[in-house]
């Protein structure tokens, strides 16, 4: 028996085959994060990869039964993955795992098109926390759909290709930015300066036009998208950085990637479901709107989860509220790893680490634990119990130093319906940023971690 707690580090631990297996699941992850930079495009992709496994639609007016696997997408933005287990449900619960599946980005404004100077813009409105700074000069995307009139859908993905034109946020050059410079970090760029670039070429047909530019790009969309620039009031368009997850490091330790945070903890828990042999009954959501409160009808607020559970419960001639007293949920989500070039933010012994494995959060919240969910005594020892009895590599940590800031997950909203839940992620530096960082081997623990959850 150790007496003291030592941190362990993956890589030192991991022998050749279990390092070729991190690597092997990092190449899966990747392939699934380059095709889900938005929650829709993960709803695309999660559908097809369990239609893959043999899911099927989902139906509230369904009776479901042992050995059932199935898929609902909540209005094309929300995933639920529902593997069906022979255990009683009115004892045994439901094993859940959510992470959510939106990112900070740039949104389209309601009337976002517009000419100046020679330029066609887009304005935006960016979404979730970021830094503004980080997301001039450098190479965007735009994803989305535009509804049309008569309920016609356009999805839209331009930038994403290597053929593909991108788009582009200016700043000012260094040689006339001193008064920029000047001023705090938080207020150098402006939210309504982040417009983007979309054109260039003025249409040559009306010499009288003084949006010349803007009419030529609006032919452009109209010729292959159908929409007119009324449309965009009836679409969900957004910039996201162009590009793909890249390797880090001669020796491909980390991977940086666009939207890790959370998708670095959906692959994991939709990976472990479709992996366990668990005769447990299986549950696994892909959030929407986490990023700015978990609201409306795809946030982890809306009743859809207790719609669902409540279904499961029908099913087997169960009390719904039996059922949800009994169920366990790792809200997998991310936490902030310990960054030395930022050490001032951190309390050392209470933070995690790259390459330690799944980041355990008892709680997050904002200085003095307010606004979350604080996993009790009994629940932390289940899952250390499980996590040990399985191999799994884990740490605990906080989301840096008490009086720095803080911020929250949707564990809350889970635990608010009676469910014991605690926060187990994946350490992430650079968090929020255009570009995050995170270790092969921390995503691989996660996905061990969930699969032991699911057994």
């Amino acid at each position: 028996m150790e007496l003291k707690y030592t941190r362990k580090n993956v890589y030192k631990e991991a022998d050749g085959k279990e390092l070729e297996k991190i690597y092997g699941f990092a190449e899966g992850y990747k392939k699934f994060l380059d095709n889900s930079k938005t929650e829709r495009d993960a709803a695309v992709t999660a559908k097809k990869l369990a239609e893959e496994k043999g899911f099927k639609p989902f139906s509230f007016s369904e009776k479901l039964k042992a050995g059932d696997k199935r898929y609902f997408i909540n209005r094309h933005k929300n995933v639920f993955l529902i593997k069906v287990g022979t255990e009683d449900v009115s004892k045994d619960g439901v094993r859940i795992m959510v992470a959510h599946v939106d990112s900070p980005r740039l949104d389209l404004k309601p009337n976002p098109m517009y000419e100046d100077s020679g330029l066609c813009y887009l304005k935006t409105h960016y979404y979730g926390g970021i830094k503004k700074y980080q997301w001039t000069a450098m190479p965007l995307a735009l994803h989305g759909v535009v509804m049309l009139r008569g309920g016609e859908r356009k999805e839209i993905c331009v930038g994403e290709d290597e053929n593909d034109p991108i788009f582009y946020i200016t700043d000012i050059l260094p040689h006339l930015g001193a008064e920029q410079s000047a001023k705090p970090l938080g207020k150098a760029i402006d939210g309504e300066s982040l417009n983007a670039v979309i054109g260039g070429l003025p249409a040559v047909d009306d010499e009288e036009d003084k949006e010349a530019v803007k009419t030529a790009v609006l032919k452009l969309l109209n010729k292959k998208y159908g929409f007119t620039e009324v449309d965009l009031q009836c679409s969900e368009l957004c910039f996201v950085p162009a590009g793909k997850a890249r390797d880090v490091g001669f020796d491909a330790a980390l991977i940086s990637a666009y939207g890790h945070d959370d998708k670095v903890c959906a692959y994991p828990e939709m990976c472990a479901l479709f992996d366990s042999d668990s005769t447990h009954t299986l549950l696994a959501v892909f959030a929407d709107k986490e990023e700015v409160g978990s609201d409306g009808t795809t946030g982890m607020q809306s009743k859809v989860i207790s719609d669902v559970i409540e279904t499961i419960a029908n099913s087997f001639g169960a009390n719904p509220i039996e059922v949800r007293y009994n169920s366990k949920c790792i809200s997998a989500d991310v936490t902030a790893a310990y960054d030395p070039a930022f050490a001032s933010a951190f309390e050392k012994r209470n933070t995690t680490f790259i390459n330690c494995g799944a980041a355990v959060s008892k709680y997050t919240g904002a200085r003095g634990k307010s606004s979350t969910n604080d996993a009790d005594a009994e629940f932390m020892g289940w899952i250390r119990d499980i996590f040990e009895d399985n191999g799994v590599y884990w740490q605990t940590g906080e989301l840096g130093a008490i009086d720095i800031g803080g911020g929250g997950t949707v564990a809350k909203f889970i635990a608010n319906l009676g469910i014991d839940t605690v926060d187990v992620g994946v350490p992430v530096l650079s968090m929020h940023a255009p570009y995050e960082l995170i270790s092969k081997a921390d995503v691989y623990s996660l996905y061990k971690a969930c699969l032991a959850f699911c057994k």
